[in-house]
């Protein structure tokens, strides 16, 4: 076994005026399973990123992931969020990482930190300053000797704050578990022997930190003794070899719910089945003792702190929703499968095991204690259709690709595939239009021409150096001088990124643009040019800095040829802005706002900035804009940005990546709030509205073969399952059951999203069903005949299938 914190100590530490005693714990791990305070654990862990939320936020987060069953609240710490520029730290707001820690612990839950400081996450520059890439000499993520300088820097810095705030478990705080680095393993020989060099330096650079608890590397099957080697991914009962010792446990650090998506990008729809059965046979057939949903909650990317080409929206279909709203089932089906482990834990962890194979692809994995416990788990890994198990002369039915929990080797308390929690549906109602042209005033912003800039160059300048990530935009200009009549001529272009908009003489000839996959583009187009000079002017936008790979450092953006008819214009005079004018004078503030001179709104135009106000809408339920008239720019709420918005790009389906964007309730005043958006394209923003987000659909579907819910709530120490499946469902606060647009007990064909009347129906089950239910809040139905005063079908196994609408 290896131990970490090896003294249990006492610090006193000083609350509200009391003096109270709090007891540090040993944290340790062999290969069997994490240890705390020498018990062996199995331990639900939860992504909730403190800066893609807010601060009022934090609390009602936190509280949902332990209301849904878990343990531990994992984080990334973002860099470049905190030391923006060389020594200058900023640990307040959205960044106060220690209040958001301090607020896990106030629950109950621990913390698993993962410092990096190379993130990744989809986040700009994947949580790197961008003012390393000015350092001398300097080769990011290598044996490098400038890179292991700052790197070292700022992981003292975070764990010598942890300390001094007494957050480590060893001082009586929640942090069990630490990162150092992130997925190295996939650039690892990009840098050949320093690539594992690095390794061994950062492994024993963060034991020497002395925390007292353990270090994990994700994705790095070499990572050195001590430190554990853990698996990413969705299927790490499958894709991963394992730990890279006999005594390391089994940790998955990233168990995707869901998964990242860019703009003109389909979400992706991952089953809470699927979650589950994934996550239950990682348990049991990797003795995972720790599982990590990356996301439990994504939020939001603020700002511009997305990484190339996401969306503004973070993992929205993870268990909690961008607004932190419960995603159901995927919710309530992971809460149920929590607390049916947790009448498992001991025998699962300090028993016997034995695997039964029963059938083709069927098997029984069998723990026994030494006081004759028993808990079975139930395997039918076919993913073509269910099947009957027998299992000690008792038939058990499974769905295709599912695990059943049997706590006692008798009863069925949870089955991956039978979902059974009420599904649920996000609905968006506008409370307030902009759709009057008074409402606006527009400012737009001048094509500059190469004798209006003072930055000139007479190459091609990359992006990304010149701009130094204060902005996603540059402006090239050049100018060209035809002594012939006026002609048409081919422009071609070839760009690094990620957007291209090309003006001639102050008008905009066209556009082009890049993807997350493919970033470098070309643009062609026949222009007029006329006779004598002729301005041209491209604007060139990012959208987001590149956040993996090898070299980073070396990545190029921008402009890279310039081509009118077969004259080349790379090696050319240039003239360069950095920025826009609306940026530089902050116009999108109060205070910038009145630097500028605004007209009212007449017609959608490019490159163009619009205002307006509005009044904080009452009530608490989160609120939205919707963007859906509007084309590509950024959105900002008080001088706050809301993210990058881009709704003309569409996906294959021919709908926007995303259309309604976050407004935290607390960046609002009750009155008078300054709305500004950047529009780079023609769009209307009389269509926009601001919408409050709630859940107006509740569904629910049991069977005669669905397993009992396993009771959340711990009485005397242990979990529950009640006696039979029901359907249960529940309006948010506030909100009651106003309508039971369908009800079925028979065998309704169909699930939540499409269903119908079968063959078998009790025909008062709509009756039955609105006299439980209407009116309130929350109700239950057992689909037995019993309920329903008949058994419309007898010997043919029942199902009961509501569909309920909220208000």
């Amino acid at each position: 076994m290896v131990w970490f914190g090896l003294c249990l100590i006492l610090l006193a530490v000083v609350t509200g005026g009391r003096n109270m005693m709090v007891k540090g714990v040993n944290v340790s791990y062999d290969g069997r399973s994490l240890h705390i305070d020498g018990q062996r654990k199995i331990l639900f862990s939860g992504s909730i990123h403190y800066p893609r939320s807010t601060p009022d936020m934090w609390p009602s987060l936190i509280d949902k992931a332990k209301q849904g069953g878990l343990d531990v609240i994992q984080t990334y710490v973002f860099w470049n969020l905190h030391e923006p520029q060389p020594g200058q730290y900023d640990f307040t707001g959205r960044n106060d990482i220690v209040s958001f820690i301090k607020q896990v612990q106030q629950q109950g839950l621990y913390v698993s930190l993962r410092i990096g400081p190379f993130i990744e996450a989809e986040w700009s520059y994947g949580g790197l300053p961008f003012w390393l890439h000015d350092v001398p000499g300097i080769v990011f993520r290598t044996n490098n000797e400038p890179f292991k300088f700052y790197m070292q820097n700022f992981t003292t810095k975070i764990v010598d704050m942890m300390k001094a705030e007494n957050l480590f478990a060893s001082q009586g705080g929640p942090i069990i578990l630490s990162q150092i680095e992130n997925e190295y393993q996939n650039v690892e020989g990009s840098f050949h022997d320093d690539g594992s060099r690095y390794v061994n330096w950062t492994a024993q650079m963060a034991v020497d930190q002395n925390t007292g608890e353990p270090w994990m590397m994700c994705k790095q099957d070499d990572a050195p003794d001590p430190v554990i080697n853990t698996c990413n991914g969705m299927k790490c009962d499958e894709t991963w070899k394992g730990p890279n010792s006999p005594n390391k446990p089994s940790i998955w650090t990233e168990n995707w719910p869901s998964f990242l998506q860019g703009f003109g990008e389909e979400p992706y729809m991952r089953s809470a089945q699927d979650l589950a059965f994934h996550t239950t046979m990682f348990i049991i057939k990797m003795n995972g003792t720790f599982v990590n949903y990356y996301m439990f909650h994504g939020g939001t990317n603020f700002g511009r702190t997305s990484a190339a080409f996401i969306i503004t929206g973070y993992y929205d279909q993870a268990p909690l929703d961008e607004y932190g709203i419960l995603r159901q089932p995927k919710y309530g089906h992971l809460k149920d499968m929590h607390a049916a482990f947790k009448l498992c834990l001991q025998t699962l962890l300090y028993g016997n095991l034995a695997i039964e194979h029963l059938g083709d692809n069927q098997d029984a994995y069998v723990y026994t204690g030494n006081a004759g416990e028993c808990v079975a788990f139930l395997v039918n890994n076919s993913s073509k259709e269910g099947v009957e198990m027998v299992f000690r002369n008792t038939s058990y039915t499974l769905p295709a690709k599912s695990v059943s929990i049997l706590p006692d080797c008798k009863n069925v308390v949870f089955n991956t595939g039978m979902v059974n929690t009420q599904a649920s549906t996000r609905s968006m109602q506008p409370v307030i239009r902009f759709d009057s042209a008074q409402q606006w005033q527009a400012f737009s912003e001048a094509v500059p021409q190469f004798d209006q800039t003072s930055l000139r160059s007479d190459t091609l300048l990359e992006q990304m150096n010149t701009t130094k990530d204060t902005t996603d935009y540059l402006w090239y200009t050049m100018r060209m001088e035809l002594n012939s009549s006026e002609a048409q001529y081919m422009l071609h272009v070839n760009s690094l990124g990620h957007v291209l908009r090309a003006y001639v003489n102050g008008a905009l000839v066209g556009y082009a643009h890049g993807t997350r996959k493919v970033t470098n583009f070309t643009f062609e187009n026949t222009v007029s040019l006329s006779t004598g000079i002729n301005n041209i002017s491209f604007l060139s936008i990012m959208v987001g800095l590149p956040d993996s790979g090898a070299f980073m450092e070396r990545r190029s953006a921008g402009l890279r040829e310039v081509l009118i008819q077969e004259l080349n214009f790379t090696n050319s005079p240039w003239g360069y802005q950095v920025g826009l004018l609306g940026e530089t004078l902050a116009i999108y503030t109060d205070e910038g706002s009145s630097k500028v001179s605004w007209s009212q709104y007449q017609n959608p135009s490019t490159i163009t900035w619009y205002k307006t106000t509005f009044d904080a809408p009452e009530g608490t339920e989160p609120i939205a804009l919707n963007l859906g008239s509007m084309g590509k720019g950024e959105v900002w709420v008080n001088g706050q940005s809301i993210g990058r918005y881009w709704v003309s790009f569409k996906t294959p389906s021919g709908l926007p990546s995303q259309t309604w964007y976050n407004v935290p309730r607390s960046f609002l005043k009750p009155s008078g709030n300054l709305l500004v958006l950047f529009e780079e394209e023609y769009a209307n923003p009389l269509n926009i509205s601001l919408d409050t987000v709630s859940i107006d659909k509740v569904c629910g579907r049991v069977s005669d073969s669905h397993p009992p819910r396993v009771n959340s709530r711990e009485v005397s120490g242990h979990y529950r399952w009640r006696p039979m499946p029901r359907v249960h469902l529940r309006c948010p606060k506030k909100q009651i059951i106003s309508k039971i647009v369908f009800a079925s007990h028979g065998n309704p064909s169909g699930d939540c999203e499409n269903y119908s009347i079968g063959k078998c129906h009790s025909s008062n089950s709509q009756q039955v069903v609105e006299k439980a239910c209407l009116g309130r809040r929350q109700c239950s139905v057992s689909h037995t005949p019993k309920s329903f005063g008949e058994d419309p079908c007898p010997g043919t196994p029942k199902t009961l299938l509501v569909d309920a609408r909220c208000e």
